[in-house]
């Protein structure tokens, strides 16, 4: 999860908007692998299925704000 900030800020460093957009990209992706992560642990019974509302929601509107 802290790769998603991480990769923002790094692409906010950069040069161009072309560098910008496509650390973007790569916080979208490891939105996805949280996400892959969650539903492992959701499988193991790490986590109970009425709990994931909240985090899928979270991770929904994270995913609005990069794409946005």
């Amino acid at each position: 999860m802290i790769s998603i900030p991480g990769n923002i800020a790094e692409g906010a460093a950069r040069q161009t908007r072309r560098e910008f957009v496509q650390f973007l990209y790569i916080a979208r992706g490891s939105l996805s692998e949280v996400d892959t992560y969650i539903e492992i642990a959701r499988r193991l019974g790490y986590i109970e299925k009425g709990s994931l509302a909240m985090v899928e929601q979270k991770m929904i509107d994270v995913d609005k704000i990069i794409t946005a």
